[in-house]
Order: structure tokens, then sequence, then C-alpha cells
């Protein structure tokens, strides 16, 4: 295994490889091409030449970030890899509270999965402070 992480967005067909390896389905080339567009920071990792875990910041770097599509091919899930991709989204998350300490920082975790990313800190909402999360479709 020689397991790389580097700042970047994959191509689409990695993408796609990806999110279908853990059940989230493909997205079309448009709509892919738009929400890069629209991202502040990615982090690929590869095994060699194969995309095998992602995640990505979007967001307006002052007042809110959303850390978003964090996944893992399942294959290499219980790894370390998910723990490390959110060390580095997290370092760029620093980055950004230098502009204002007081940004938001939100992510959607997948159905039983927010036990992985309170390691981190974050908390499942509704509590004492906030809101429930909401979603529309």
């Amino acid at each position: 295994m020689s397991i790389k992480y580097i700042e970047k967005v994959p191509n689409i067909d990695e993408f796609n490889t990806l999110s279908d390896s853990v059940g989230w389905g493909r997205t079309g080339e448009e709509i892919f091409k738009e929400a890069m567009k629209h991202t502040l920071f990615s982090i690929c990792v590869y095994d060699d030449n194969k995309l095998i875990g992602y995640g990505r910041i979007i967001g307006d770097k002052t007042i809110f970030l959303h850390i978003h599509s964090v996944k893992v091919h399942p294959e290499y899930q219980g790894k370390k890899i998910g723990t490390k991709i959110m060390q580095e989204l997290l370092k760029k998350v620093d980055e950004y509270k230098e502009i204002n300490p007081d940004i938001r920082t939100y992510l959607g975790a997948a159905k039983d999965k927010e036990g992985f990313y309170e390691k981190f800190g974050f908390e499942r909402r509704p509590n004492g402070d906030v809101g429930a999360g909401m979603i529309l479709y």
C-alpha cells in the first residue's frame, strides 16, 4: 500500500467510483463541475493511482464552513484514513479561524457515523444552544 494525501480536486470518474463504493451513487458531469467550483479545500487520498478517500470544505471562509463528501472506500475503512482526512480538513478550518475565530463549521454525518465525528469535537444537534440540523430535498 502506497497511501498519499494530496490537496486537489479529483476527476469525475474517480469521484463517482468512490461515491459508488460507499453507496452514495453517481453525480452528473455538469453538477460535479459546478460543485467543485465552489469547493474551498479538497483532499484526495490515493493508493497508487486509485482514489480511496476524499473530503472537502465548502463555505464563505468567514462566517460558515461545511465539511462535505468525507468518504473512504470500504476496503480501506478502519485504517485511520478517514481520521487523517478529518485532521487535514480541520487544519484548514484552523486557517480560516485566523480570519474569524467565531466561524462555524458544520457537517452532515451519514447515518450511524455520528460517533466518528464526535471524536473531533462535533456535537449532535439539537443541543442546548442550537436548533436541529435540517435538510430540504
